[in-house]
């Protein structure tokens, strides 16, 4: 167990400090030992979550940050094959991205490939989304899901754009959205119409079950 922990905490460090190679290495290591890759992975996002810190108060730089998301990304394709989210595999499509302004997306791709591992199909449309693309992207590819990463508090008033794309369209009953990251919470779902609310990765795979209910229609 002891080992266990000193591989965790090596991974953090790693990610942290921005090391790419080790951050690699250690992810590996922390397989090679039995690691759960879910439990890896949530060190993983721990790692972020300093990081974001750091930058926020200003300890980091930009390029910190850059390369700490790099080590976040290498360590993250060794585990990535071997995560898990549940035993049944859930069916629809996600259209996922960080909403405009939202330009670092560090804990986008763990989404994403949560999502993956649980057996839905995502439409990656990256970072620094505009409202409208997310809406146009839904329609385009029957999507039944819309994911929306948020992480400038500055950025959250543009939410009310996608609900009114969508109410526009008349997909309020075809489309629901989701939100997560730091800038966001249960109280913006509230505040602008949004269908639920993802504090990790693990929590948006059960709101996508949620929202995936039998009650949602399809195209």
């Amino acid at each position: 167990m002891e080992k266990s922990s000193k591989v965790l905490q090596n991974l953090f460090e790693a990610v942290v400090e921005g090391n790419v190679q080790e951050a690699k290495k250690v992810a590996e290591d922390a397989l090679a030992v039995g690691l759960p890759a879910n439990r890896v992975t949530e060190r993983l996002t721990a790692a972020m979550h300093e990081v974001d810190r750091l930058y926020e108060q200003k300890e980091y730089f930009l390029v910190d940050v850059a390369a700490a998301a790099s080590a976040m990304r290498e360590a993250f394709k060794v585990l990535e094959p071997h995560l898990q989210t549940g035993p049944a595999e859930i069916r629809g499509k996600v259209v996922l991205g960080s909403l405009k302004g939202n330009v670092q997306g560090l804990g986008k791709d763990i989404v994403a490939a949560t999502l993956k591992s649980a057996g839905l199909e995502v439409i990656d449309l990256g970072v620094n989304v505009e409202p409208e693309r997310f809406v146009d992207a839904a329609i385009q590819e029957k999507a039944q899901i819309i994911a929306v990463s948020v992480t400038i508090d500055e950025t959250v008033p543009l939410l009310k754009d996608i609900i009114s794309n969508l109410k526009r369209e008349g997909l309020l009953d075809k489309v629901k959205t989701v939100i997560g990251g730091r800038a966001v919470s249960e109280q913006t779902c509230k505040a602008y119409g949004i269908d639920a609310y993802a504090k990790d990765a693990w929590d948006c795979v059960k709101q996508v079950r949620n929202l995936l209910g039998p009650n949602l229609n399809s195209w």
